[in-house]
């Protein structure tokens, strides 16, 4: 006669049901994926939020101009299909809430700093390097520097916002992540 551990590794035959003490990893990590996507979106969005604002704040002053934005509609090749700085705003949103943040996570851990809105401001500034170039738009003398100190500041700032949505929501109670 078998004993119960054979009967616990072959199954009883006729069980309807699986044990529910098992637990789904796969749908935990599938749930966490998810999760940490919505955390990314949501960082995202509020730091490319804020990141607008210094973006409109520097226009005021003459060291941007949202015609900048129709870059990226050229980069991809939307030029007349949309009006180009509305594109290329939108593009440029979808491209803080979604690669970014997914890559702020993904690197998160091996940038300085002790918490995630520092770790923030050091992945802000390897993005204002790409940044700087690709929507530079002809400034000289005092209006590129302040260009480079305004976007500076707002990549800064897209850092902190990003970081502080992904500290505050990764260490709530009833956290998703």
């Amino acid at each position: 006669m078998p004993d119960a551990r054979e009967l616990d590794e072959q199954g009883i035959e006729g069980e309807e049901f699986e044990d529910p003490t098992v637990v789904d990893d796969e749908f935990d990590r599938l749930f966490g994926i998810v999760a940490d996507g919505v955390v990314g979106a949501a960082g995202g969005l509020v730091g490319t939020a804020l990141m607008t604002v210094v973006l409109l704040i520097g226009e005021g002053f003459g060291a941007f101009t949202r015609a900048s934005f129709a870059t990226v509609t050229e980069m991809v090749g939307l030029e007349g299909l949309f009006p180009p700085v509305t594109a290329g705003y939108v593009l440029f949103v979808l491209a803080g809430m979604f690669p970014w943040p997914l890559l702020f996570a993904s690197l998160k851990d091996y940038l300085p700093g002790g918490r995630d809105p520092v770790h923030g401001v050091y992945f802000g500034t390897a993005l204002w390097t790409g940044f700087v170039f690709a929507f530079y738009d002809g400034y000289a003398g005092l209006a590129l520097v302040g260009y480079l100190g305004v976007t500076l500041v707002a990549h800064w700032v897209y850092g902190v916002g990003l970081g502080a949505v992904f500290e505050y929501l990764s260490t709530r109670p009833d956290t998703l992540v």
